[in-house]
């Protein structure tokens, strides 16, 4: 049986096809967790991560400049990395789990 993401509390973003979940904020360090969902197609702005971040692809996939990432492969952005993700072409968003040290910062206006 699949998880059914659709019950989350999304927020949407300012981004086209881009919603968050907040699962964990720390203030002082910008660190936490967070549930990403990109529509097929959409894409997240181009950022540099400020520290590690970890990746779980929980459902669909992603492309960046790197490679093509689907459900259940897991990734580490290290700190100082740049990349554009963008969700897979199909049926079903793209829904990621991310974990980071720090935040990121955006390079696209």
């Amino acid at each position: 049986m699949a998880f059914d993401y659709e019950t989350l509390s999304w927020k949407q973003t300012r981004y086209p096809g881009i919603a968050l979940v907040f699962l964990y904020n720390d203030s002082q360090t910008d660190g936490g967790a967070v549930l990403i969902r990109m529509e097929p197609g959409c894409g997240y702005p181009r950022h540099r991560h400020v520290g590690d971040e970890r990746v779980l692809v929980l459902q669909g996939g992603y492309h960046d400049e790197f490679g093509e990432y689907r459900t259940g492969q897991d990734l580490l952005n290290p700190a100082g990395s740049e990349h554009h993700p963008v969700a897979a072409e199909g049926d079903l968003p793209c829904i990621l789990l991310a974990a980071a040290e720090q935040g990121i910062e955006l390079l696209d206006p």
